[in-house]
């Protein structure tokens, strides 16, 4: 048997999807339910909001860039049968937006009933029109349910029940506007989860009008039908247990996995990690200390290696520039030829300076000679599949890798002194640029990595 899932998709982005999620989940925990979250696509901000909720780790499901036997893997393995829990899947952009990225596509992957939020302010009638272009554009997709949010009146919700019989449709609910909910945002997207952008009131007010205007009992149903899907092949996408561990299933690693320490930057200005990259990271023998370049004077001791997140530099440069200290200890774990892996809001840290949005220059790590500058506007955005130049400590020339780049900074001028890549930098051994990689597909990358730690803890 499945366990009950569903996914939750919209019309369009900015039609109240992740409102209605984060209400749902808190109405579901609020039955007692065990709600485990996931996220189509490669954000990270509305995973953590989902952990803000749901109090567990939100993990990303995202075919493009993860493929989808490693898709049906991690979603098996975070979401077993048989123990009162629902994994509510909050899709990304429009149903339909994103290819094989998109909600529909990891909803047909994965056998999920799918629930539509349509904002249907200034609309009434015509919502039932747009319901049915959803209903009717894939045959092969399951749309279960719909919730109409931003309703103004009962007369309203009167006229678009009545126009949306003809649809066939189920509706699941009629959320009113409720102006006082709103979860803050700036130039990324939402404010993160742990900043608790909804305070308890509001989240207890959200979750409120979810049990009064949402059909609960149908929804729960709905989820009943997550079908059946053929299962990934045994290990798809995982490393294999290293030497004494043992999993059901998957023969064990000949190679010797011993414990390493890898340092992982985590707090307020690093805070873009997708968590099954951390679990491979685990699987392949590496003990994980997290850290904070905003508060602590040194690094952990005992490394084999550092991996800097993305995240907020930008908004806490002034800071990072002030703790002298840690970017004296990362400079000199560089110059060491320790392994250091920096991705975007990391590659930031690791340049020689940071220029904010007020034109304010702050001295960084300085790994790079590089001056990165915050720009007003968007500067890159989309999926990457970069190709390895040269060996890196993630393998050889020619390995592909996969991931996805958004980021508003850019470097004031072309790269000097070392082999510039399309994806990325090196220098000594570290290793940085702007492409968020996801391991799903190569986690032999995350496999070399630990093992790179090994080899500098040996001969130090």
């Amino acid at each position: 048997m499945n366990a009950p899932a569903l996914l939750i998709a919209g019309t369009h982005s900015g039609c109240g999807k992740t409102t209605v999620t984060l209400g749902l989940m808190a109405a579901l925990k609020r039955r007692g339910l065990t709600v485990r979250p996931f996220k189509c696509g490669p954000d990270f901000i509305d995973p953590s909001l989902h952990r803000m909720v749901c109090g567990t780790l939100s993990y990303n499901l995202d075919c493009r860039m993860c493929g989808e036997d490693f898709v049906r893997t991690s979603f098996g393995r975070h979401n077993p049968p048989g123990d009162h829990g629902i994994a509510v899947v909050e899709g990304v952009m429009g149903l339909f937006d994103g290819g094989t990225g998109s909600a529909a596509h990891l909803a047909k992957t994965l056998g999920l009933p799918v629930l539509l939020v349509v904002d249907v302010r200034s609309a009434a009638e015509s919502v039932a029109a747009v319901v049915k272009g959803f209903a009717t554009l894939d045959p092969e997709l399951s749309l279960s349910g719909v919730i109409c949010n931003r309703v103004a009146s009962a007369r309203h919700e009167a006229l678009i029940r009545g126009a949306m019989a003809q649809t066939g449709v189920p509706i699941v609910g009629f959320l009113p506007r409720e102006e006082r909910i709103a979860i803050p945002s700036r130039h990324l997207g939402l404010n993160m989860g742990e900043e608790e952008p909804l305070g308890p009131a509001a989240l207890e007010r959200l979750a409120a009008l979810v049990e009064e205007h949402l059909d609960m009992t149908g929804i729960l149903a709905l989820a009943e039908r997550a079908a059946v899907q053929p299962a990934a092949p045994p290990g798809a996408g995982l490393l294999r247990p290293c030497r004494g561990q043992a999993e059901p299933g998957l023969d064990n690693d000949a190679r010797d996995c011993g414990p390493v320490r890898l340092g992982v930057a985590r707090d307020a200005a690093f805070c873009f990690y997708y968590e099954d990259n951390l679990e491979l990271l685990r699987r392949a023998g590496a003990e994980l200390l997290f850290f904070s370049p905003l508060a602590d004077a040194e690094l952990p001791a005992g490394l084999g290696g550092l991996y800097l997140g993305g995240g907020y530099p930008e908004l806490f440069a002034e800071r990072l520039s002030g703790n002298t200290a840690l970017r004296a200890a990362v400079l000199d774990f560089s110059r060491r030829g320790a392994p250091v892996y920096g991705e975007c809001g990391g590659f930031m840290y690791l340049c020689e300076t940071l220029q904010d949005l007020d034109g304010l220059t702050w001295p960084m790590a300085g790994v790079f000679p590089f001056a990165c500058v915050m720009n007003p506007r968007l500067r890159s955005l989309g999926y990457r599949e970069p190709e390895q130049c040269r060996a890196t400590f993630f393998g050889p020339a020619g390995m592909r890798l996969f991931g996805h780049e958004f980021h508003y900074s850019s470097l004031s001028s072309p790269p000097q002194g070392g082999a510039w890549q399309d994806g990325g930098y090196t220098r000594d051994k570290t290793l940085a640029g702007y492409i968020h990689l996801h391991w799903g597909r190569t986690p032999e990358a995350a496999a070399a990595l630990v093992q790179a730690c090994r080899a500098f803890v040996r001969q130090n």
